[in-house]
């Protein structure tokens, strides 16, 4: 075989390429000082305003039959910036320079979308109060030690909790919810951090129901946490209390009760409206925290103990369930390949409508764990998982070997041997 001068660096090249992005990303919770949370405020406003301004200079353009580049409204932006607003001067960098490579990627997922025929939506604005405020921090200019970061510009914060994966660091958005700050870190770990050990090789339906959270095709029936029912309880109860306050003061400010308000109208707003207007947002994070939890333990089971997870491809509209039946199947989607399961989506309903409701969706779990184990299971991707990816599967064509063996021969690159003696060495 010739060596090449360029040989070594095409097979170093061909090694990168091989392993595959294995990013994890642990949200931890903030404990910042008073001056620590206004330069969190300022910096959050800071990234706002510059996607705004970035998305109205695109829109400009745009609507002059050009399509802008967003790394030539950087360079622009960027000599500009300090005389047009010299107030960044106190702003670390990251926080007016991300927007941009975020407004990229909307912009690219936007056309693709359109290319591809699917349902678009053009970047929006962001306006305050009704966008999730957040900056980002590149992984050099922050630094973690135990229940500590140190950030630019503010120094020192206390954290909750421990980062709980090793690896390369790849960045962190810093966030707000409910007048709390949190920290996302993101983590580029090993293979023996990301891939995990199942325990289970069975097959099973869900059916992800209006009445129950889920049903499993072992007529094991899945309920949402009690915790959630008194969460949301309290919220229609918070949210009737606001109600009344803004009603309140519609009819201070002289607008008829129960009437929307002209455009650009701002209400007097009391102390005890704010207070109330906190403890529903705070309930409501609570909300979202109660249903992420189980939605985690209930996905990282249905991974852990089942080889393969079959779920219906078919669109949940006007559920009853509390739980979100789409972040279910999100997170099943890509806990798959961690515990290298696999994923099968059923594009068919096949529920008897004249039973029950309970009956219906053991029905339906029953026909979806036919139909993965009476059929062969969807090919392995080129990436290996068993064939777990989050989107459509292929066409199906005659009987199959048993389930157990069959994601583990179409895994043509030797990640599933690799995760089991990763597995038996945890």
């Amino acid at each position: 075989m010739e060596q090449g001068s360029d040989g070594p660096s095409v097979l170093m090249s061909n090694t990168l390429k091989s392993r595959r992005t294995m990013h994890l990303t642990h949200k931890i919770a903030l404990l910042p000082t008073s001056g620590q949370a206004d330069y969190f405020a300022r910096a959050c406003g800071t990234a706002r305003m510059v996607w705004n301004w970035a998305l109205d200079e695109w829109n400009r353009q745009y609507a002059l039959g050009r399509i802008p580049r967003i790394m030539v409204l950087k360079k622009r932006f960027n000599a500009i910036k300090y005389k047009r607003f010299p107030w960044l001067k106190d702003i670390h960098r990251d926080a007016h320079a991300q927007p941009f490579l975020q407004l990229s990627r909307t912009v690219g997922r936007f056309f693709e979308d359109k290319s591809a025929g699917r349902p678009t939506q053009a970047p929006q604005f962001r306006r305050k109060g009704r966008c999730t405020d957040s900056f980002y921090v590149a992984n050099d200019k922050f630094s973690l030690s135990g229940q500590s970061i140190r950030l630019p510009k503010v120094g020192e914060i206390a954290m909750r909790e421990k980062l709980r994966f090793t690896g390369k660091i790849l960045g962190a958005t810093v966030s707000r919810q409910a007048g709390r700050w949190y920290v996302a870190v993101r983590v580029d770990v090993p293979e023996t951090e990301y891939f995990r050990r199942r325990t289970g090789h069975q097959v099973v339906g869900v059916d992800l129901g209006s009445e129950e959270a889920a049903t499993l095709s072992n007529g094991e029936i899945i309920s949402s946490p009690k915790s959630l029912k008194t969460a949301l309880r309290r919220a229609r109860i918070r949210e009737k209390r606001l109600r009344r306050k803004v009603e309140a003061a519609k009819a201070t400010a002289g607008f008829k009760p129960k009437t929307p308000l002209p455009p650009g109208t701002h209400l007097p707003v009391s102390h005890n409206c704010k207070k109330s207007s906190l403890r529903l947002a705070r309930t409501q994070v609570r909300i979202a925290n109660l249903r992420a939890d189980f939605c985690h333990k209930f996905t990282i089971r249905l991974c852990r103990e089942n080889q393969t997870v079959v779920i219906e491809k078919m669109p949940v509209s006007g559920m009853a369930s509390r739980v979100s039946s789409e972040q279910i199947r999100r997170q099943i989607g890509y806990k798959s390949k961690r515990y290298g399961s696999c994923l099968v989506v059923d594009g068919h309903g096949r529920k008897n409508e004249a039973s029950t409701p309970a009956r219906r969706g053991v029905d339906a779990t029953k026909n979806l764990e036919r139909f993965a184990t009476e059929t062969a299971l969807p090919v392995a991707s080129p990436s290996g998982n068993g064939g777990a990816t989050g989107g459509s599967i292929p066409s199906v064509v005659g009987k199959v070997t048993p389930v157990r063996n069959d994601c583990g021969r179409q895994d043509t690159s030797g990640q599933e041997m690799k995760r089991a003696h990763v597995s038996e060495s945890r």
